[in-house]
């Protein structure tokens, strides 16, 4: 019987190649492949995901494991669907997350696209969550491993994606990850998890959102929440909700950045208290493990990356907007990152926060 083969989207690190030693194990055929996000040039240095290195890495995994290997450019999409829209999110007054971006309109859509032009129906990442079928539906879930678990950032995942995914190191801690990576003698075995945006390695985004999107930095008013002017803040790129260092601003309390309104170019300025908020709004909610519901429903859900799920209510709106509401205030919800909501492991959906308040 033939085995079936799997594109494998291999970043250089170790866990997408200890998810091709995993495929294999399992029986299956895998094909790897790389994808380069962008030129070198398009960010004035060498960054830190897809760079040479990491290609070579990938490369050499590759051979090591007997997989034949592609290299596809989708640096003209990743620039127009993911660096262009991080700096028009930061010109409106957000603070976007681009990995989210990333995986939503290039990473998995390309990698499915690239499957289909080899005849292939898999594809697998070493992204660490799970994906299984029930009631005819595919759901996303948690990975086992809760410290290095990716499902927030995979929630735009459609139907189609999910349906023919394999997330092999899902089911796996990191530790485990790397010991499979040492035993098969990868090189990527002890390389660091890279902690930066890929294309602004830095960590500098008000340099890059100068340099590459040609962003000019206003100064404006700083604020506090009734509209007093409280100084004078460098451009609104340089700041983001919950911020308390490098203000500039001399007061007799610590004073947080509430929000940033793009329209008056101001920068809101608080007491802590003033950060916490029980509801949150979101756009272009994606529905994923659940159809798309009429009624409230019982969930946990997070505001960022790194933070603890949190008891909440969720009440579709119309447009496909939500709007959340915590059992507790959260801290420091911020627009532009995500709203993702969860009933168990398995990842309910997820959308682009709008406000703390009513948008429309």
């Amino acid at each position: 019987m033939e085995r079936e083969t799997v594109l494998v989207g291999m970043s250089g690190g170790v866990d997408s190649a200890a998810a091709a030693v995993l495929l294999q194990e399992a029986g299956y055929r895998a094909v790897g492949c790389t994808l380069r996000l962008y030129d070198n040039g398009d960010i004035g240095r060498e960054g830190s995901c897809c760079s040479l290195e990491d290609v070579e890495d990938a490369r050499s995994t590759a051979r090591r494991l007997g997989m034949d290997f592609h290299v596809f450019n989708f640096s003209s999409l990743f620039r127009e669907q993911v660096m262009d829209q991080f700096v028009a999110g930061y010109q409106a007054g957000r603070t976007p997350n681009p990995c989210i971006q990333c995986n939503r309109r290039v990473k998995f859509e390309a990698l499915l696209r690239r499957a289909d032009d080899l005849g292939l129906r898999r594809i697998a990442t070493g992204h660490y969550a799970r994906v299984d079928c029930e009631g005819g539906r595919w759901r996303l879930l948690r990975g086992r491993d809760r410290r290095k678990d990716q499902s927030y950032v995979l929630y735009p995942l459609s139907q189609e994606v999910l349906s023919r995914l394999l997330l092999p190191v899902g089911e796996y801690d990191k530790a485990s990850v790397r010991a499979l990576a040492e035993a098969r003698g990868l090189c990527p075995a002890h390389k660091p998890d890279s902690q930066d945006i890929c294309f602004v390695p830095d960590g500098d985004y008000p340099a890059f959102l100068q340099r590459y999107g040609g962003l000019a930095l206003r100064e404006g008013d700083f604020v506090d929440t009734q509209g007093r002017v409280l100084g004078r803040h460098r451009g609104l790129p340089c700041y983001t909700t919950g911020q308390r260092r490098g203000l500039g601003v001399s007061a007799d309390r610590p004073l947080y950045v509430v929000r940033k309104d793009a329209d008056s170019n101001t920068v809101v300025l608080g007491d802590e208290a003033a950060l916490y908020s029980d509801t949150v709004w979101a756009e272009d909610f994606h529905w994923v493990s659940l159809p798309p519901q009429t009624g409230p429903l019982a969930v946990t859900a997070k505001t960022r990356y790194s933070q603890t799920e949190a008891a909440a209510t969720l009440y579709p709106e119309e447009n496909g907007a939500v709007r959340a509401v915590f059992d507790q205030p959260q801290r420091a919800v911020t627009a532009g990152q995500s709203l993702v909501c969860y009933q168990g492991d398995a990842v309910v959906g997820g959308g682009v926060i709008i406000s703390r308040e009513k948008p429309f």
